[in-house]
């Protein structure tokens, strides 16, 4: 009988153990912390964008570049600290907006700093840093479109790019307001303003900074204008694998330290404000209230 019962409760946590263990991967959580695998591997990977600028994107040079980037790199170097590895190679990983939270569920990459939503159904996903920028959804159009607001898109072809919160925005718009709109995805963001550009579609929708950051590459930039009232407000944030508290903490921390000492009002005035490094594009987008108050205050807070 004691036999028996020794048997069965060694079933039962055996049961336990592979079910927690599943339960584990199932929500992207390696059993070994993020410093400890980068530690392992003798590297640390970001993932980065190509095209969304003045986010993370190549540079002339094909250099990575961008805001978020900048703010990526002051990471490293805290990782750097932390493991007393003042050497450590970055490895840079191109990412989409499609295959961004694959890679870093199946460790490819250790962190994602670019234009990616915070919201709560994604964080059921991926983990995200305290919030590095605050975005409204709007629309790029020639400025003889006739198009002024959303609800001129009735019936239009309008494109975005694909795997963002303005696909699913536009989604629902279609099936909640009947407004008949052809919607068109493509890869990258560069790659639907061309397809705007070569009058494939008769609207762009996106967050307004990268927008902005398309506007200032068109060799015509007076010919398009911005436009539409926001149709959410979002905040972007850095990814890093769910269940990982000490990286988080420490990817927070640093985050926290260049926005109140003032340096990240500087990177802003940089990517932002100024001739963007290596082309002389300005996208002249000012700093908001808004990123004011998260510079005063960081925080992690998503709007949805």
């Amino acid at each position: 009988m004691i036999r028996r019962a020794r048997s069965a409760l060694r079933q039962l946590c055996a049961v336990a153990a592979t079910t927690l263990a599943c339960s584990t991967c199932l929500a992207g959580v390696t059993p070994e912390g993020t410093l400890e695998r980068i530690r392992e591997r003798g590297a640390i990977h970001l993932g980065h964008r190509e095209s969304s600028i003045p986010f993370s994107y190549y540079g002339p040079g094909g250099e990575v570049m961008g805001y978020s980037h900048a703010l990526a790199l002051r990471v490293v170097e805290a990782v750097r600290d932390q493991l007393g590895a003042p050497g450590l190679p970055v490895r840079l990983v191109p990412i989409t907006s499609q295959n961004r939270f694959d890679l870093l569920q199946d460790g490819t990459i250790d962190l994602e700093c670019g234009s990616t939503t915070h919201n709560s159904e994604r964080a059921r996903q991926v983990a995200f840093s305290n919030t590095i920028f605050i975005i409204g959804t709007r629309l790029l159009t020639r400025r003889d479109s006739g198009i002024q607001d959303f609800p001129d898109l009735i019936g239009q072809r309008v494109v975005t790019t694909a795997g963002t919160t303005s696909e699913a925005l536009l989604e629902r718009m279609n099936r909640e307001r009947q407004w008949r709109m052809t919607v068109l995805t493509t890869r990258d963001h560069a790659e639907s303003f061309h397809v705007l550009a070569d009058g494939r579609a008769d609207a762009l929708m996106l967050d307004d900074a990268l927008l902005y950051g398309e506007l200032a590459k068109a060799p015509d930039r007076d010919a398009w204008r911005v436009t539409g009232t926001p149709q959410s407000f979002e905040a972007y944030a850095c990814t890093l694998r769910r269940g990982d508290h000490d990286f988080k903490r420490l990817v927070d921390r640093v985050l926290a330290r260049v926005m109140i000492s003032g340096e990240a009002e500087r990177l802003y005035r940089t990517w932002f404000m100024s001739p963007l490094p290596g082309s002389g594009l300005n996208l002249n987008f000012p700093l908001s209230d808004s990123m004011k108050a998260l510079f005063r205050a960081p925080n992690d807070i998503p709007f949805q």
